[in-house]
């Protein structure tokens, strides 16, 4: 399960620990030198380092570990990780507190699946550790969306007593919302009440969201549920509440009430940090407020905190969104005077708006001056270039284009819509470049992307040039490929000229 986001007991171990081992950052300072360079590098294996770090006679406490975990979890080391818990548990002096479980019980997830996790949550020693690590568990569920585990889950901590909390309802709630059980989030809340487990700010979130989305319930219903919260002298209303509202304002075509909430979503955001902010401009650029999303913009600049790549990426995606190229060009160049590494995700917004905009020349300018700053083409970049050339009716750069795309995918899971992949070879049929077609053809073969409608567009130019079409059909076998009636009709008008050749 490599690449999977950080999920949010993960990020609470990561961050929490510190509150719970207060420690850690003094005791693990004497790790810091060559030895932490040594952990961080993915080339080493962190429990070749630890023990060659042991059997040299260093003491290695508790807190330091902790430390080290937190070192490779932030660098998406889930793998070893985990493999240093189970490291650790073999040596001596060295005692798994709860929390420890509820992580190693998340990397178990990340690393194996389910099934291994529930194992291990079963065998877990003592009611303390079952508490902490019960929530992640829940969280695993939901991730998958196993409605019938979560709930089983549920009833097992309910006869357990360990439901004390608001956090097991919001998860049982982000379920039904992603598996669109729209009807069970307020049945959840009447859970709450009964068992007097006050709702949080994501309860109430999460109770308008689904409000908003059951039949029969409306806007009215996410009014009351608002008012509710906010006559509850146990939470505050924050922008994330007002920007709720606001969205289920704008799904139901009402912006005039959307804007206004809005608003004040901007008076509850943090002066420190940028939490919230680009959320707030997206919701401004989808009411097409353009005013809206330059204010918080130039507002967000005033915020104490690196503006990020994510940041700028957002903005210009909105920027775009609204039409307004030009803004969006004076932020990329914004951008690009105060970048410490390029990152083409940010030059391939205003790319992708170039071609949009049939502005191919701009866009190949823009490509040429990011890989003089030092950017790196990534797929994407390649499937923009290669839409503007199809556009373009231009084939031989679409299907070079397309070779470094392709070349690309090994190291990903994008592969080209297979319109693109279609349309090149389309325009190189229309333009009779034969050598181009086989050789194209041939790669898209050779990634395993080939279709019946790619390899009847060969077979009619082989047809067409009175070339032999077996290599095409060996290629159609290997990809398990059945004819259809045309594709029959083609294969057979081979032989009939065969046979015309031979009479004469």
């Amino acid at each position: 399960m490599a690449n999977h986001p950080l999920s949010a007991g993960i990020r609470r171990f990561v961050f929490g620990t510190r509150n719970l081992c207060s420690t850690v950052a003094s005791r693990a300072s004497t790790l810091h030198a060559p030895f932490l360079r040594k952990l961080k590098s993915p080339k080493q294996n962190p429990l070749l380092v630890l023990q060659n770090w042991v059997d040299e006679g260093n003491d290695f406490s508790p807190s330091q570990f902790r430390s080290i975990a937190r070192t490779l979890v932030k660098s998406k080391r889930y793998h070893h990780a985990l493999e240093l818990f189970k490291w650790i548990e073999n040596q001596k002096n060295f005692r798994m507190i709860p929390v420890d479980h509820a992580m190693k019980l998340e990397l178990i997830i990340e690393n194996c699946g389910l099934m291994e996790a529930e194992e291990y949550f079963m065998n877990l020693p003592d009611s303390a550790a079952k508490k902490a690590a019960c929530l992640t568990l829940l969280r695993g569920y939901v991730r998958y969306r196993d409605t019938t585990k979560a709930e089983a889950l549920m009833m097992k901590l309910y006869e357990l007593g360990l439901v004390v909390s608001p956090h097991p309802f919001n998860e049982m709630m982000k379920l039904y919302l992603v598996t669109c059980d729209y009807r069970k989030v307020p049945l959840v809340i009447q859970q709450m009440k009964r068992n007097k487990i006050p709702c949080n700010v994501l309860s109430y979130n999460l109770w308008m969201n689904a409000c908003s989305e059951e039949e029969g319930y409306g806007i009215a219903a996410v009014e009351t549920v608002f008012r509710q919260m906010q006559n509850d002298k146990n939470v505050e209303v924050g922008w994330s509440s007002l920007a709720t509202l606001a969205n289920v304002y704008k799904k139901a075509g009402q912006p005039k009430k959307a804007i206004p909430v809005l608003k004040d979503a901007e008076k509850k955001l943090s002066t420190c940090k940028h939490l919230g902010y680009f959320f707030l401009i997206t919701l401004y650029a989808s009411l097409k407020d353009k005013e809206g999303v330059l204010r918080l913009w130039e507002a967000s600049k005033a915020v104490d905190e690196r503006i990020s790549c994510a940041n700028y990426i957002c903005i210009l995606t909105c920027l775009v969104k609204l039409g307004d190229v030009l803004q969006a060009e004076r932020v990329f160049s914004e951008w690009e005077s105060n970048c410490q590494k390029y990152d083409i995700r940010v030059s391939n917004v205003l790319l992708g708006a170039y071609v949009r905009d049939g502005l191919m020349e701009k866009a190949e300018s823009l490509h040429l001056h990011t890989l003089q700053k030092g950017g790196c083409p990534n797929y994407k970049t390649m499937e923009i270039l290669v839409e503007g050339y199809v556009n373009r009716k231009k084939a031989d750069e679409a299907f070079i284009a397309m070779k470094r795309a392709l070349a690309m995918t090994k190291n990903c899971h994008w592969r080209p819509p297979h319109g693109l992949v279609l349309a090149i070879a389309e325009i190189l049929e229309k333009d009779g470049n034969l050598e181009y077609a086989n050789n194209y053809i041939t790669d898209i073969h050779n990634f395993g992307l080939a279709s019946l409608p790619l390899y009847k567009i060969l077979l009619r130019m082989h047809l067409y040039a009175n070339k032999p079409p077996f290599r095409i059909l060996k290629m159609m076998d290997e990809d398990k490929i059945e004819m259809d009636d045309e594709t029959h009709s083609i294969v057979k008008a081979f032989a009939l000229l065969k046979s015309l050749e031979v009479k004469q």
